[in-house]
């Protein structure tokens, strides 16, 4: 992964250097490459057994090894399941749904850390096409409260320091975070700085 002619990480493409033996990916990325690889698969059958009230008793941990989506599902209230739906009629779903909309800034279109680059490319380009930048994903989530708390303390609502930061500093404080797990970009700036003499 991300190295010696392998492939960019599903989790966040980073470590692009090509240093032999470096490692390159983070718990993360880890994670990410081992549920872009299962061969587990949810369908119909899946579904029949479970309904959606059954699934959200279930934790993130279980649901996650299930397998990935095999088929286009749509909710059906009535029977509180997902049921399956050809592509042609997914997509009609969706386009009856988007040309229903009085304005193209009613829809919002979600992309998760989970998507490749190039499917966030793609969907982005679609949701323009359509007429709207309302993009929201994991970022904005994840960083609201972070966001909040740093325009009441600082003024600045985003992080004040870079990457290239860490290139001049003699010291790193890392407090209250974990960068092997949730800040995989940080490892191998933070490696290089110990390397250095940070």
């Amino acid at each position: 992964t991300n190295q010696n002619g392998g492939f960019d990480c599903p989790g966040c493409a980073g470590g692009d250097s090509r240093e032999a033996g470096a490692v390159k990916f983070c718990e993360t990325g880890a994670r990410a490459v081992n549920w872009e690889a299962t061969g587990g698969r949810v369908d119909a059958a899946f579904f029949a057994r479970h309904s959606v009230s059954q699934l959200r008793e279930q934790s993130d941990y279980w649901l996650e090894y299930q397998g990935r989506l095999s088929e286009p599902v749509r909710y059906d209230a009535d029977s509180d399941r997902y049921l399956p739906i050809s592509w042609d009629d997914a997509f009609a779903l969706i386009a009856r749904h988007l040309n229903g909309l009085d304005n193209p800034h009613q829809a919002a279109f979600y992309t998760s850390g989970r998507a490749s680059n190039e499917a966030a490319y793609l969907y982005q380009l679609f949701g323009r096409s359509f007429g709207t930048n309302n993009f929201p994903d994991c970022s904005n989530m994840c960083h609201e409260a972070s966001g909040v708390a740093l325009t009441e303390s600082i003024g600045v609502g985003k992080g004040t320091v870079t990457l290239e930061d860490f290139d001049h500093a003699d010291a790193i404080f890392v407090l209250g975070q974990n960068p092997g797990t949730n800040h995989p970009r940080m490892l191998e700036p933070l490696r290089q700085a110990l390397e250095r003499g940070a």
